[in-house]
């Protein structure tokens, strides 16, 4: 098959194969199914069937996911009820042991932090993730929250679809453009899947991912989504996540409650924010993995001894509070006292486990464990709705619904500490099974997200990688200055000239190079000027002259802004070009003043145009 053939990518595009796919058909088998795909399917078509395939294949792996979670977590606590309880304390340094085992010993590299990671291959490495994360988050995770890792099991799963999409891609030999969408396919098949929720899959891949919602990604991203739902489905039944009937409908008289409740819920996202980043830093000191397993195990099994609802995901205390089933939960902490006040108790406790789930989480994380804050926001969320309706009611104003309150808060501190407003509301109207609250949610999300915004300006995804420059965002401009590598574009062909040195030697410079300019440094490589051709044209037909004027004396010492340094962001380095449109070369040099090469104008904006193509989703 020619390589001129419509359907095909050009080989340079090609990403490097997934080997280990590609050995499961053997080598002649793959190349008779490219080169049949290359003949009977344009790429068009392809990435459409694909994104079902991903979709059902991501489907499936939230399934499983979800399935032998709740089996196994189950078995353990029933065999903890044998023990009073007394196994709570040992389960989870027994976790995290295991999973740091596995991780070191059969995954060998660390899966790292799941949603993070994706982030990063969408930007900086062309949608490629490894084949190992297809099946080494999922059994991570398991180790971690069967054994009550206070963790969620989405960034897990949405880590698993991702890399189910991208080796996909790449096996069939897509170009980075389609790999990324097939890995937002399988971001947002394994999120509809593991809730059913097929809008919030899709909003999940623009919201967090950052993807752009255009006619070219719309349907594939809807075709996942849908696929691995009907799976979800077909498998586990209708039944939703938190299945729950509006009693009490919404009324323009609660809008300033619900308003209320959104500014407590962005208080409770900073916290969230905050102490996750604070205590998983701190663990970060031990630099031994299995002292800070160690360490992170013996006081994860001290939270959640002491206060059970801590253990794994803790879904199922949030489905006690939606039924307003306090006893489900009080009966198992080990400090509660009969004669103690029934309500400051409800407030006391519910107000230690909005404080202590973003602790149990951070150290779940930071000792070595696997899992995300996606389900545990949700946790935090759904108490801090309850807590707050719990102290309006018992404060003698008008009564308000606990349950209703308690899923908007779920909304709201998602959005909050996930910065996806649109995915939070659709999330709890689709997991609940309706859009009674549709108002309320909206007003609620809005303000907490308003709130946070000003002191967060990223979700605790993508934070760190925009510390780092590694964030792509919706601001395509934004994200090309910012993720272009300036040392890719400095040219560095041009012959330099020692300060000290005489105009027969810069005759010789001009003679070997190519190039109009040449760099001035002193004997230490510290840049001091340049030349222009154009500066020695009247003397360099003059031989007489050349040994009596010497390099210094026709150097152009520059100003500051004409010199850019290694460390600058590319914005300032386009930004001296936009001040000055005469200004067609920039001079870069290092903290130390060493002479690196130039930038010039042209090639900035060529490679600005290349990166725009590339990371565009039409």
């Amino acid at each position: 098959m020619s390589d001129n053939t419509p359907n095909s990518a050009p080989a340079h595009l090609y990403p490097a194969l997934p080997d280990t796919m590609k050995a499961y058909l053997g080598d002649t088998l793959y190349k008779k199914l490219h080169v049949w795909r290359l003949r009977h399917l344009s790429d068009n078509s392809l990435l459409l069937l694909l994104s079902v395939a991903v979709g059902v294949l991501t489907g499936l792996a939230a399934v499983v996911l979800k399935t032998v979670v709740h089996v196994a977590g189950t078995a353990l606590v029933r065999l903890s009820a044998n023990t009073s309880h007394w196994l709570l304390l040992v389960y989870p340094l027994a976790g995290i042991t295991l999973t740091l085992i596995f991780v070191r010993y059969v995954l060998v590299r660390p899966v790292g932090h799941g949603i993070p990671n994706v982030l990063l291959a969408i930007s900086r490495h062309g949608g490629k993730l490894p084949a190992r994360n297809m099946w080494g988050s999922m059994a991570a995770s398991t180790l971690t929250v069967s054994f009550g890792g206070s963790v969620g099991l989405e960034a897990p799963i949405a880590s698993t679809g991702s890399a189910i999409g991208s080796n996909v891609g790449r096996f069939f030999r897509l170009n980075p453009k389609q790999v990324r969408m097939l890995l937002g396919c399988g971001a947002a098949g394994a999120i509809a899947g593991i809730f059913k929720a097929p809008l919030a899959g899709i909003l999940f891949v623009v919201e967090v991912l950052m993807f752009d919602l255009t006619k070219t990604s719309a349907i594939p991203l809807l075709l996942s989504s849908i696929s691995a739902t009907t799976i979800a489905y077909f498998l586990m039944g209708n039944d939703v996540q938190f299945a729950f009937q509006v009693v009490e409908p919404f009324e323009l008289s609660q809008i300033p409650y619900y308003v209320v409740l959104g500014v407590f819920c962005a208080l409770v996202s900073l916290y969230f924010l905050r102490t996750t980043d604070r205590v998983e830093s701190w663990l970060s000191r031990q630099r031994n993995c299995w002292m800070r397993a160690l360490a992170g195990g013996i006081g994860l099994g001290v939270l959640v001894y002491l206060f059970p609802p801590l253990y794994g995901e803790g879904y199922a205390s949030l489905s006690a509070l939606l039924s307003d089933d306090f006893d489900a939960i009080n009966w198992t902490l080990p400090f509660i006292d009969n004669r103690m006040d029934t309500q400051f108790l409800l407030l006391a406790v519910l107000l230690a486990l909005i404080l202590l789930k973003a602790v149990a989480t951070a150290v779940t994380i930071g000792s070595g464990g696997v899992g995300g804050t996606f389900g545990p926001s949700l946790v935090v969320g759904g108490v801090s709705g309850y807590f707050v309706a719990t102290l309006n009611n018992q404060m003698g104003l008008p009564p308000q619904s606990t349950a209703n309150f308690a899923l908007v808060g779920m909304a709201a501190v998602m959005a909050g500490v996930m910065h996806a407003p649109l995915m939070a509301t659709f999330l709890i109207a689709e997991i609940t099974g309706g859009y009674a609250l549709m108002a309320p949610l909206l007003i609620c999300v809005a303000v907490t997200y308003l709130c946070v915004n000003p002191f967060e300006q990223h979700s605790i995804y993508a934070r760190k990688l925009a510390a780092h420059g590694d964030l792509m965002t919706h601001d395509k401009d934004q994200s090309a200055w910012q993720l272009m590598d300036m040392r890719k574009l400095i040219e560095t062909n041009f012959i330099i000239v020692r300060h000290g040195d005489t105009m027969r030697q810069l005759i010789t410079a001009i003679e070997q190079s190519r190039r109009n300019i040449f760099p001035v440094l002193d004997d230490e490589d510290r840049f001091l000027g340049v030349i222009h051709l154009d500066d020695v044209r009247r003397i360099m037909f003059r031989p007489d002259l050349y040994d009596n004027h010497r390099v210094e004396e026709l150097m152009h010492p520059l100003s500051e802004g004409d010199i850019v340094r290694l460390e600058d962001p590319l914005a300032e380095v386009v930004n001296k070009f936009r001040i000055d449109g005469s200004r067609y070369n920039l001079i870069v040099i290092d903290k130390d003043d060493n002479y690196i090469g130039f930038l010039s104008r042209a090639n900035m904006f060529t490679a600005y145009r290349r990166f725009i193509s590339e990371s565009s989703d039409e």
